[in-house]
C-alpha cells in the first residue's frame, strides 16, 4: 500500500511515472474536466476546475490506500459555458472542441498504460453533460472498453447529495459555495455571498420553456439557491461523497479479482 506519496501526475517526475507504471497493481487516471465560468460575484471563475480537483486527488489517495496506483491528472479547465457567456470572464469553447480535447486527454491516459480512465466533472452545464457522454461513446468505440464517468446527474447518484443539489438550483448557491469553503476559503467572498438573498430558480423547467443562458433563468447575477446558507462543514462532506461516487465507479468497473483486463 502506498498512501503516503504522491498522488497528482503533475508534481512527479517522468521516471517516477514510468516506475509506478511498471508496478503489478491496477492502474488508474482519474482526470477531472472543469471550466471557466461565471459563479455569483462571490465565487472564484475556476469553481468547477477547484472541486473536479480536488475530488479526483481524493479519490486517487483512497484507490491507492486500496493497493493500486491511481494519479490525479492536472484539470481540464475549459468547457462548453455558454450559459454564463455573458457574464465577464467566462470562457466557452465549442463542443467538438470540448470533446477532442476530454477523448484526447483520456486515450493519451490510455496508451501511455493505465489500465483505467476515469473522469470526472462538477460543471453541470446540459451541454458540457453531453459532450462527456459523447467522449463515453466514442472512447468505448475506439478503444473497444468503457471510460468511467460517474455521472452526478444521473438520479442514483444525486440522490446521494445536499437537497440543494437535487433541486438542480445549486449554481454558485449553498452547495458550491460550501465546496469552495472547505477548499479555498479565502477565495470566497464571504461578505458579498451573506448579502446574497435565497434565490431558487427552476432551472429544469426554465429550459424546458425555452431558456437558454443563466439570464434568460432570471440568473442576473450568474447564481441560484442559498450561498449565505453555506458552511465548510457541508463542503467537506460533500467532497467525501463525491470522491465515494469516483472510488465506487471505479471498483465496480474492475474484475471480481481486482484487476483490469486488457483488450488491446
Amino acid at each position: 500500500m502506498n498512501s503516503g506519496r504522491d498522488v497528482a501526475l503533475a508534481h512527479c517526475t517522468y521516471p517516477e511515472v514510468a516506475a509506478r507504471l511498471a508496478e503489478a497493481a491496477p492502474k488508474i487516471a482519474v482526470i477531472p474536466v472543469g471550466s471557466t465560468e461565471a459563479h455569483g460575484p462571490h465565487l472564484p471563475l475556476n469553481t468547477d476546475s477547484l472541486i473536479g480537483e480536488a475530488v479526483a486527488l481524493r479519490a486517487a489517495l483512497a484507490l491507492e490506500q486500496r493497493g493500486m496506483v491511481a494519479l490525479q491528472f492536472p484539470p481540464i479547465h475549459y468547457a462548453v459555458t455558454d450559459w454564463a457567456g455573458s457574464f465577464s470572464g467566462s470562457v466557452s469553447i465549442p463542443a467538438a472542441t470540448a470533446i477532442d480535447l476530454v477523448l484526447g486527454t483520456c486515450k493519451a491516459a490510455r496508451a501511455m498504460g493505465f489500465d483505467k480512465v476515469v473522469i470526472f466533472t462538477a460543471h453541470l452545464e446540459p451541454g458540457h453533460i453531453a459532450s462527456l457522454r459523447e467522449v463515453v461513446r466514442r472512447y468505448g468505440e475506439e478503444m473497444g472498453e468503457a471510460l468511467i464517468f460517474p455521472d452526478t446527474t444521473r438520479r442514483a447518484l444525486a440522490a446521494r447529495l445536499t437537497p440543494e443539489y437535487q433541486s438542480g438550483s445549486c449554481h454558485a448557491g449553498q452547495y458550491e459555495t460550501s465546496l469552495v469553503l472547505a477548499l479555498r476559503p479565502e477565495l470566497v467572498r464571504w461578505d458579498v455571498a451573506l448579502q446574497l438573498p435565497a434565490h431558487p430558480v427552476p432551472l429544469a423547467e426554465r429550459i424546458k420553456a425555452g431558456a437558454r443562458d443563466f439570464r434568460e433563468c432570471g440568473m442576473d447575477q450568474a447564481y441560484c439557491g442559498e450561498p449565505a446558507a453555506a458552511s465548510a462543514a457541508e463542503g467537506e462532506a460533500s467532497l467525501g461523497v463525491l470522491a465515494e461516487l469516483v472510488v465506487e465507479a471505479v471498483l465496480t468497473s474492475l474484475p471480481a479479482g481486482g484487476h483490469p483486463v486488457r483488450t488491446r
